[in-house]
């Protein structure tokens, strides 16, 4: 599960998730569930599929998840998402999970977890595949978010 070279570089993608790794989320020696951490994955993935597809959307398909290093309870997972491909109904999205211990050893770097690319379709409210209408330019790889226009203040 320990990675050869430690990842020294920044994370790919937008910050879609940031959550802590509570006691209830871990094995006997204090090491985050896969599942949990595949679970919170899911959750960012859904959160930019459904913001693409401007509504429900289904996850179809996980694919090369592989857990690098361990998570332990007390640290804070950050998930990154990158949007790479948009087909008719579908969305590929990338994901990296960065962690940090800001609770027993405060830690000013992240550490590479995992990865793993996550397949949605845009569903209907019956359940049905659904055309996506438009994909958000802010969602792009090459185009980094762009913050709101500032309000003039009355």
């Amino acid at each position: 599960m320990e990675s050869e070279d430690p990842i020294k570089r920044a994370p790919r993608g937008m910050l879609v998730l940031r959550t802590l790794a509570m006691p209830a989320d871990t094995n006997p020696w204090g090491d985050v569930f896969g599942g949990w951490l595949l679970s919170q994955m899911d959750i960012a993935a859904g959160l930019m599929a459904g913001e693409v597809a401007m509504g429900r959307s289904a996850t179809v398909s996980v694919n090369g998840v592989v857990f690098r290093r361990p998570v332990a309870v007390g640290q804070t997972i950050c998930i990154y998402a990158e949007l790479i491909k948009v087909g008719r109904t579908s969305m590929e999205i990338r994901l990296e999970v960065w962690a940090r211990d800001l609770v027993h050893r405060y830690a000013t770097e992240h550490e590479f977890v995992t990865e793993g690319v996550f397949y949605y379709v845009a569903v209907d409210p019956d359940g049905h595949p659904r055309t996506i209408e438009d994909n958000p330019p802010f969602f792009t790889r090459a185009d980094p978010p762009k913050p709101p226009e500032p309000h003039p203040v009355p």
